[in-house]
């Protein structure tokens, strides 16, 4: 096979392309060996398998992009996303235009292939923008990249859009018989923007990085590229002679480019990683407890103490291990369902009472507690049945 400038003969004549039935002749190029069709309810579907390969590249792509938005800080994440939704039209186009579920007959079919070509054109346009967010001549994620990757895409959309419907059309100085500024953009596109992204990303990985696996990625990607375009433009029907039409070269060519978008993903997984402080996804955080209630072991001292470490406290320690109350056998009086202190503790020895004659303001557990500790003496002196001025009368 001889690729010849701007001429799709020899190209069309191994590959089925979507653009082949719009130019070179009015009935367009005939491939000389295709994937047999197949009948589904009276429609023929032409590249079943193919179609497949397209269907499983729809979900991979889906996949790969909820991965993306999952990595909240990584960088170039707003921009790489962007090429994997065009990938995704692509794909989901390609069903429609592969299969024959819009006839090559009929007059839509140009302009759904003018939208496809302009939509590659665009892919690969993304591809070569998003290989220089790595240099960071534009801060990643703010609207200036954004909108610059944006607006680029859109125009070299609109230019591949029109030049493909003026060839398809043959006006504007463009003609089907002589597809020269398609080939520029369908073939000679693609080509240039990949090269120039694996370079960039050579240079980067080799000037910024200190992890070197990033190159088992771009060589995987490179294989694949490569590969798809070998057996698409030079063992097409060879392949589909031998497996007797059932498929052809375009269906591993779609299953090598779905291969090759999967290692620019992995690439891009690779030299991305997320800043954990700044990260609000579903990787579990570690806190730090400042909440008594929640805090174990000794939470500091309980309310209304002056502070510091105080001996029986353990009634105010709100951890999970409880080792106070008669539930886990930690010798503790039956803790109350009201407050952090029992009623057996505050008034089952005697302690003083919160009635009729208590004052105003909130209760204060450890003030409570040091005028219990100050009368449990005199309480153990008249239960052994002392006067109540022993002390002084010198028994």
């Amino acid at each position: 096979m001889g690729i010849q400038f701007g001429s799709f003969n020899s190209i069309c004549d191994t590959a089925a392309l979507v653009i082949c039935p719009l130019i070179g002749t009015e009935q367009g190029i005939e491939p000389s060996c295709y994937s047999r069709n197949v009948d589904i309810g009276g429609t023929l579907i032409f590249q079943p398998s193919t179609c497949f390969v397209h269907i499983v590249a729809i979900i991979m792509t889906a996949i790969m992009i909820l991965h993306i938005r999952s990595k909240y800080t990584a960088v170039g994440r707003k921009e790489i996303v962007t090429f994997f939704w065009l990938y995704a039209l692509i794909e989901l186009l390609a069903i429609f235009l592969d299969s024959g579920v819009i006839p090559t007959s009929n007059a839509v079919y140009m302009w759904f292939a003018a939208i496809y070509t302009g939509l590659v054109a665009a892919a690969y346009a993304c591809l070569l923008i998003n290989g220089f967010v790595g240099f960071q001549f534009a801060e990643d994620g703010t609207p200036l990249s954004l909108w610059f990757l944006r607006i680029s895409c859109l125009v070299v959309f609109a230019l591949g859009f029109f030049v493909a419907i003026a060839t398809f059309k043959s006006f504007a100085g463009f003609h089907f018989a002589k597809p020269i500024g398609l080939w520029i953009v369908y073939i000679l596109w693609p080509l240039l923007c990949t090269v120039i992204y694996i370079v960039s990303q050579l240079v980067l990985v080799f000037r910024t990085l200190e992890d070197r696996w990033a190159f088992v990625s771009i060589a995987f990607g490179v294989a694949f590229f490569a590969a798809a375009q070998a057996l698409l433009f030079g063992f097409s029907v060879t392949i589909c002679n031998a497996i007797k039409h059932y498929i052809d070269g375009l269906f591993f060519f779609t299953l090598c480019m779905l291969l090759s978008v999967m290692m620019v993903y992995k690439y891009w997984d690779s030299i991305t990683r997320e800043d954990l402080e700044f990260s609000v996804g579903s990787k579990a955080a570690v806190w730090e407890v400042k909440d008594p209630l929640l805090a174990g072991g000794d939470a500091g001292p309980p309310y209304g103490a002056p502070g510091g470490n105080y001996a029986n406290n353990a009634h105010y320690n709100y951890s999970e291990e409880d080792t106070a109350s008669n539930f886990h056998g930690g010798g503790g009086a039956p803790a109350s369902l009201v407050g952090g202190v029992s009623g057996a503790q505050m008034y089952g020895n005697g302690g003083p009472g919160v009635g009729a004659g208590g004052g105003g303001g909130g209760f204060n557990p450890y003030q409570q507690q040091q005028q219990h500790a100050q009368m449990q003496p005199q309480q153990q002196q008249r239960a052994r049945g002392y006067p109540p001025n022993a002390e002084q009368r010198g028994y």
